[in-house]
């Protein structure tokens, strides 16, 4: 994709995410998306075909690298040495929620904040799930997998909400502390 494209598609994506903190998915028209990024109509069927596969691809764009495996050094933190440490996978995941500015976790938190869930419970899903099913403890448990996962991504939602709440106060360290030591018997 050439610089113009990753430009125009930056700007759909930035007047989508406004208009979801406003107004739910469903109310939101095409026409608002392209006078909001400025661009034509064709322009924007040319990148998205409907406006299902802009919520698709902007929450690839978001969710994409923030769940990359193993995790990357980054600007902010290295955890690229400790990716089998649930800790350090949990701290890393919060760091990109914070580094994307607050964008993500408005995502999350806004009305249409189930849909972005949803996106961010299949991430959160497939790769919790690699560190989860391999322990020991999983395997002496007598749950249904998907009602494990559902749980635990749950709370990790949760917590995402309380961070905000807190105005994302303590550090991604401690709350990564936190979210284990309620789920350690499960991924110890």
């Amino acid at each position: 994709m050439d610089r113009r494209q990753r430009k125009t598609r930056k700007a759909i994506f930035d007047a989508f995410s406004e208009l979801l903190i406003r107004k739910s998915f469903s109310q939101i028209t095409v026409q608002e998306i392209i006078n909001r990024a400025d661009v034509g109509r064709t322009t924007f069927y040319a990148h998205f075909p409907q406006k299902d596969d802009l919520l698709r691809e902007l929450c690839a764009d978001l969710f994409e690298h923030v769940f990359s495996q193993p995790p990357e050094a980054e600007p902010t933190h290295d955890f690229s040495m400790a990716s089998e440490d649930p800790k350090a996978f949990v701290a890393h995941i919060l760091y990109h929620l914070r580094d994307h500015g607050k964008k993500v976790i408005v995502l999350l938190t806004c009305e249409s904040g189930e849909l972005f869930q949803d996106y961010f419970r299949h991430y959160f899903n497939e790769l919790a799930g690699r560190h989860i099913y391999n322990s020991s403890q999983y395997k002496n448990l007598n749950v249904p997998r998907d009602f494990l996962m559902d749980h635990i991504c749950a709370s990790f939602i949760n917590l995402v909400r309380w961070w905000q709440k807190n105005n994302m106060t303590p550090s991604p360290e401690i709350l990564s502390e936190y979210y284990t030591s309620v789920i350690q018997p499960i991924v110890q």
